[in-house]
């Protein structure tokens, strides 16, 4: 097997703020894996939060890239999943690229394969009655942290184009604006669902102040109210909370969600953040039945750093894969979303293409 590079810059459509930034673009780098004539993408982009520049993507990507060379074929590369032991955005990258190239060759879209990985379903050959449904959901759109007349517009906007949950980023200096914003799109969007993600903002006493206020607003969840790094502390505020705690920066490693099982009301499982989709499944595998349930989140990236949480969109109780949606130009397509609904496709593997190309990528 060989493997190729590409780096790109992706630049939002408008500047996203949360409570410790504020981002206009990122990179992405695109590994590609080529195997007796069809390729397989996957993507990797930076963050500053988890530490992974341009340079060190480039390099751990590479390294793996020579490291699939002692395999046979893409699906022994698969099953010892190579990059394990790499950053898990590397990793995740790494997985996609190798279960787009399975797809392609085996006929299947990935979510075939990861319900048969999984046990939750059998493969069978496509078309066929007991072939399972391709995943979709609806997602929620992120609404950064602007002054509460544009997010109300932005609200407005979304529901007309079909968005059924928004999530408001929180966390600005005054509290108040917060509550302003949330009430703003309340009003602007009646029908919505709301989720709020202070990123980690808030202290303990004033999530206890804050959280019975936004329940009063009708928000649904939060999302990480306190800073990470003090899981206890996310647990028991859970206990005391009149709204849903879903735990994003605490939730990372398999470990770290085995520890906040069954006491938080949801984890954030990011495939960036966690490794890939198999890694994934392992999780939600092991939440199951703890009253602690999936949200699938993702990091501003294109479709085809996407694709593969959609392909595990319908085990999640709250979808955020919105992260396409917020590019000024979105490279790659194939999940949709601009209705309020990903899907993903029953074409084999990831089951995307790339815009430039121009038509269905048969590699």
């Amino acid at each position: 097997m060989k493997a190729t590079l590409r780096t790109v810059r992706l630049a939002l459509a408008e500047p996203l703020r949360i409570s410790r930034s504020t981002m206009t673009a990122r990179d992405a780098v695109w590994f590609t894996v080529e195997h007796e004539g069809l390729t397989g993408h996957g993507e990797a982009v930076t963050s500053v939060y988890y530490g992974l520049n341009t340079a060190e993507l480039e390099r751990q990507l590479y390294e793996a890239g020579l490291d699939l060379g002692r395999f046979v074929d893409p699906e022994s590369a698969l099953r010892e999943r190579p990059a394990g032991d790499r950053p898990p955005a590397v990793a995740a990258a790494v997985e996609a690229a190798l279960l787009d190239l399975c797809g392609k060759r085996s006929g299947l879209p990935a979510h075939r394969l990861l319900d048969a990985k999984s046990a939750r379903t059998a493969p069978s050959t496509p078309g066929t009655p007991s072939a399972p449904s391709a995943p979709s959901a609806r997602t929620a759109r992120t609404i950064g942290i602007v002054p509460a007349e544009r997010a109300a517009a932005q609200a407005r906007s979304l529901a007309d184009s079909g968005f059924t949950v928004i999530k408001v980023k929180a966390g600005a200096p005054d509290p108040e604006d917060d509550l302003g914003r949330v009430r703003a799109i309340a009003s602007a969007a009646p029908r919505a669902r709301l989720l709020l993600d202070p990123n980690g903002a808030w202290t303990s006493a004033e999530a206890l102040q804050l959280l019975p206020r936004y329940a009063e607003l009708g928000v649904e969840a939060v999302e990480q109210p306190l800073a990470p790094g003090d899981p206890e502390a996310l647990a028991r505020l859970a206990e005391r909370s009149p709204l849903p705690l879903i735990a994003d920066e605490d939730a990372v490693t398999h470990e770290d969600v085995r520890r906040l099982a069954g006491r938080v009301h949801g984890v954030n499982v990011k495939l960036a953040k966690c490794g890939g989709p198999y890694e994934a499944l392992r999780i939600a595998e092991l939440i199951e039945g703890s009253g602690t349930e999936l949200m699938l989140g993702c990091l501003t990236a294109s479709t085809l750093g996407l694709a593969p949480a959609v392909h595990l969109a319908d085990r999640a109780r709250w979808a955020d894969l919105d992260g396409h949606l917020l590019l000024a130009d979105d490279p790659w397509t194939g999940i949709g979303g601009a209705d309020g609904v990903v899907r993903a496709s029953e074409l084999p593997g990831l089951g995307v293409r790339e815009r430039r190309v121009g038509r269905e990528d048969a590699a």
